[in-house]
Order: C-alpha cells, then sequence, then structure tokens
C-alpha cells in the first residue's frame, strides 16, 4: 500500500515541474491565443545557457539565473516584436508554422554549438539533485522536486496576483479579451503583448533550470517537453493558470502509477490520460453546442 501511496506522491511532485515547464505556454494562450511550438527548445536554450555560465564561469545555476532570466525576458520582447506580432496577423495558422520554424532553428543551432552530448546541471548543485527526506520507509521526498513543487506554486500564484493586482496586469487581461479595442482607453496592444512574452519566457527559463538540475537534456530535448506541457496544459484547461498546476499534477501522477504497473507505462499512461480527457472535453463542447441550438430553436 505504502509503494502506491509513495507513487502518488512522487507524482505529485512530478506534477510540480510540468506545470513550470506549461506555465509560460498556458499564459501565452491564455493572452495571445497562441501556441507556441517553440517553447521546449526555448526551455533548452535557457539550460544550456545556465550550463554554460556553470561549466565555464564558474556560476552557481541558482545564481546564473540572475543573468539568465533577464536576457530570456529580452528574447521574449524581441521574438515578439519581431516574429510572433506579424505572424498573428495572418490569421491563426501562420503563428503555428511561424514557431514550429522557429523551434527548428533554435534546434539545430544548439546542435552545431553544442554537438549531440547530453549535459545536466546536477554536478553544478551538488547534494540537492539527490537528496531527500525519508519520512517512513516506503515513502521518501526528494529536496530538488520538493523545491520544483513549490516554485510551481510561487510562479502561478504570483502570476495571479500581479494579473489581478497590477496595471500592467489588468492591461493585458483587457487585451486578452479585446485587442482590437483596448487602445481606446489608453493601453498599447503591442507592448502589452510583448511584455506578456517577456514574462512567459522568464518562466520558460525557469523551467529550463529545473529540467537541467533534474534530468539531462541535448539540443533536441526540446519537443519532449513541448509535448508534456503541451498536455498539462489541457488538461487543466488551456489558459488557466491554476488549472495548469492541476493539469501537472494530473500527468505526473498518471505517469508515475503507470510506471509502476510497467516500465513502458510512464509514458502510456501519461497519454493515455490526456486523449480522455481531451476527447472528454470536445465531447462536451459538441454536446454544448447541439443544446445551445436547440435553445435558439425553441425560442
Amino acid at each position: 500500500m505504502m509503494i502506491w501511496v509513495n507513487q502518488i506522491v512522487q507524482g505529485i511532485l512530478l506534477g510540480g515541474y510540468y506545470a513550470v515547464i506549461a506555465c509560460g505556454l498556458s499564459f501565452m494562450f491564455s493572452v495571445m491565443r497562441m501556441i507556441n511550438l517553440a517553447h521546449g527548445s526555448l526551455a533548452i536554450v535557457a539550460a544550456f545557457a545556465l550550463y554554460v555560465l556553470a561549466d565555464q564561469y564558474g556560476f552557481n545555476p541558482f545564481s546564473a539565473l540572475i543573468l539568465v532570466l533577464p536576457a530570456m525576458a529580452v528574447l521574449g520582447w524581441v521574438l515578439q516584436r519581431t516574429i510572433l506580432e506579424r505572424s498573428q496577423r495572418g490569421g491563426m495558422l501562420v503563428p503555428i508554422l511561424s514557431t514550429f520554424g522557429l523551434s527548428i532553428v533554435l534546434d539545430n543551432l544548439l546542435f552545431e554549438q553544442f554537438g549531440a552530448d547530453t549535459r545536466s546541471l546536477a554536478p553544478f548543485i551538488d547534494e540537492l539533485s539527490y537528496d531527500s527526506w525519508t519520512i517512513t520507509d516506503d515513502l521518501y521526498i526528494g529536496k530538488l522536486a520538493a523545491l520544483t513543487f513549490v516554485a510551481a506554486v510561487v510562479i502561478l500564484g504570483g502570476l495571479q496576483l500581479f494579473l489581478t493586482r497590477t496595471q500592467l496586469g489588468r492591461s493585458i487581461r483587457a487585451t486578452a479579451e479585446d485587442p482590437d479595442t483596448v487602445g481606446l482607453i489608453g493601453i498599447n496592444a503591442k507592448r502589452v503583448n510583448a511584455a506578456a512574452a517577456a514574462i512567459a519566457l522568464v518562466t520558460v527559463g525557469i523551467a529550463g533550470a529545473f529540467l537541467g538540475m533534474r534530468a539531462t537534456f541535448d539540443a533536441y530535448a526540446g519537443g519532449p517537453q513541448l509535448i508534456f506541457a503541451f498536455e498539462a496544459a489541457v488538461i487543466g484547461g488551456a489558459g488557466s493558470l491554476w488549472g495548469t498546476l492541476i493539469g501537472g499534477i494530473v500527468l505526473g501522477v498518471a505517469q508515475s502509477l503507470g510506471a509502476q504497473i510497467s516500465p513502458q507505462g510512464f509514458l502510456i499512461t501519461g497519454h493515455i490520460v490526456f486523449l480522455a480527457v481531451l476527447f472528454g472535453r470536445l465531447h462536451l463542447d459538441t454536446i454544448g453546442t447541439k443544446f445551445r441550438k436547440t435553445v435558439r430553436r425553441s425560442a
């Protein structure tokens, strides 16, 4: 029994990482109604930047975030003003194709620079990468996993407070609701979207840091991270910040329990849960559409 309890606990903690990696994806979708397919590749860019600072310049990965996160914010601002903003004018498909192309460019640039070797930030954080608290003989909590989960709660809670309590946050929400008319109340939609992209890329940088600390990564590791982020965001409800945390936990618990059942069950179980939630949402949307049509006809 305790083995299953331990698997659930590990799944919840793993869900914290998935919430961190999905946070920026969900945030950009909620603000700009755009799915950024370069999301995972950008996280790997941040991971490699932290690795270079740690390996060549002796930075601790946590202190290196002081340099990397502002750089990611600037990168987000530049990408929004130069690529994303222009592609959004072409409809819903063009931004998807643009970010897909951007991910390919980033992956190949990283491969050209760093090769196919895997890297990790774990050697630079000493025992934090493997140390844990032992609760019972069959239950333990990894310190890095717990830190990641706490970071997820702080990031999502901070973003929620930012959107509801600050002027820029309210401007972002207003722009998300009606980007065409917010200019009438003095809001520059282009600048607001650029600021939102900068904030999203900061969260991507944090996700890249935790990825590098908890596992290995290479130039082409962005694809799997994008899949995990997308699944967590969809399970929790795309655009919902706290839903992203719930989605990450559901995905993490499913994978953890699946791994207990079968070595191949880790990924398969997570994908099955994602597909079940996706088809369930589509079915409910279909029912809701039919119901609204029936009400209009009866009226």
